[in-house]
């Protein structure tokens, strides 16, 4: 694959990001929190961090460090109209799986191990948002659009992973972008049945 079109990919993969961060805090910030997971963006951005950290010392790439050094304060937003203090267990379940997945493995086998152990808690750390969704009965806080080009980040960082061949970070990338698409057919049909029970109320009304 030609040299400049990869590069062109990897940093369209820095552009979705951004735009996944910035749908979802727009989403926050003029329909409130509800349906959002404190526990899955705290983790975000713990991630976030490390992302940084590789790309900088192990992988040598400016546009890794990009990819998430773009997102980092939108992240940090969302964490903060989150208010992760006001929800202990979850916060702390998300900083526990953190190091044990990603701070742990790191210090045992290297940034190898560390990447496949980010991976799994990329992995992880949709559950709680999947929870939320199903749990709540009001998901208008989560934006489908991040989701969606989450997961379309996910598979143009596949592409510049393969050329490159950085296998650790294709693995854990492609397992996170699953997850991501699977919340964002939820959401989209989470935002459907929202919208029909806005109609039949508002039908009963009148």
């Amino acid at each position: 694959m030609p040299h400049a079109f990869v590069v062109l990919i990897s940093w369209t993969a820095v552009a979705a990001g951004a735009l996944a961060t910035l749908a979802q805090y727009r989403r926050v910030r003029t329909l409130g929190v509800e349906g959002v997971s404190s526990a899955t963006w705290l983790l975000f951005t713990l991630i976030g961090g490390f992302w940084i950290a590789y790309g900088a010392w192990s992988a040598h790439s400016f546009v890794v460090v990009m990819g998430s050094l773009l997102c980092w304060p939108l992240q940090l937003a969302i964490v903060v109209r989150l208010a992760p203090w006001r929800h202990q267990r979850g916060s702390l379940q998300a900083i526990g799986m953190f190091t044990a997945t990603c701070a742990v493995p790191g210090f045992v086998g290297g940034w190898s191990y560390c990447v496949y152990g980010c991976g799994l808690a990329m992995t992880l750390l949709r559950g709680p948002q999947l929870v939320e969704l199903v749990r709540v009965g009001d998901w208008s806080g989560v934006s489908s659009a991040s989701w969606f080009f989450s997961a379309s980040c996910a598979m143009l960082w596949i592409t510049y992973y393969s050329d490159i061949h950085l296998w650790a970070p294709l693995i854990a990338t492609a397992a996170s972008g699953s997850a991501s698409l699977v919340i964002a057919s939820l959401s989209v049909w989470r935002h459907r049945q929202g919208d029909e029970e806005f109609v039949r109320r508002e039908v009963f009304a009148t």
